[in-house]
Formats: C-alpha cells, structure tokens, sequence
C-alpha cells in the first residue's frame, strides 16, 4: 500500500511538471477558462505531495520496526505509477474529457504511448510481485499455488 501510494504520487508529479508545466500541453482540466485550468493544476498538485509525504511517513514508520519488504515496497510503486498512468489516460482523457495528452496534433500516437507507458508499469510491478511471491515460497520450502 505504502508503495503504490508513493506510485501514485511520483506519476502525478512526472505528469504535472513535465506535461503540464514544462512541455505546457496540457492542464488538468482543460475545459474552462484558463484560471480554472492553472487552479486545477495546484489542486493535483498538493494532492499528489500530500500523498507523497503520507507515503514516505509510512515508509519510514516500516523501515523504523524493521517491518519493510523492499520488494513489496517497489512492487506497489511500479503499480501505482501504472495505475495512474491508465487511469489518466483512460479515465481522464476518454471518459471524462477533462484533458488530452497534447492538442492540435492527431491525438492517438499520444494515447497508444501513454497507455502504453501505463501498461508496461503494470506489468513491471506485477512481475516483481510475482518474483517477490514466488522467491518467498521458495524460501519458506512451500511450492506456490496455481
């Protein structure tokens, strides 16, 4: 959980100050006036530090009663980061309309890239899950369930 919220918030920071700042392409909601799209972009932005000082805190609390699994830890990040990545591109962009990835180009490469990113994140985060999974059940000498 402490993972995937650091996840989280990492990928909202990436997109925020990459795409919304410094490329400029895009705000979090673009369908009102420009005050409300800069507005909307400091309400992501306080959301995400305060998710990402939560989970560093809780994180620290793990490291400090030696209660952390490093590969659990970074298995939950890679998952998050993907989830957010979908679910901005799919939710966001799709289904809610409140942003493209980029305007006035064909909008689709962008998309494929962006969920493909999302994906691979996904993906990564399984496989080290399914690694730290398997590599306890190997060393705790119990074969894993299919």
């Amino acid at each position: 959980m402490t993972g995937a919220m650091i996840g989280v918030a990492l990928m909202a920071a990436v997109d925020e100050i990459v795409f919304h700042q410094l490329l400029g392409w895009h705000h979090f909601y673009d369908r009102a006036a420009r005050d409300v799209a800069l507005l909307s972009d400091g309400l992501l932005h306080a959301a995400e530090v305060v998710l990402l000082v939560a989970g560093f805190v809780l994180l620290a609390d793990l490291r400090g009663r030696h209660a952390l699994a490093a590969r659990s830890a970074w298995a939950g990040l890679l998952l998050g980061a993907g989830a957010f990545q979908l679910w901005d591109g799919l939710i966001d962009h799709k289904v809610l309309r409140l942003h493209q990835v980029r305007y006035g180009v064909d909008p689709f490469t962008y998309d494929v890239a962006w969920n493909v990113a999302g994906l691979a994140l996904l993906a990564a985060g399984v496989g080290v899950a399914w690694r730290n999974r398997t590599g306890a059940d190997e060393r705790s000498g119990r074969r894993p369930s299919a």
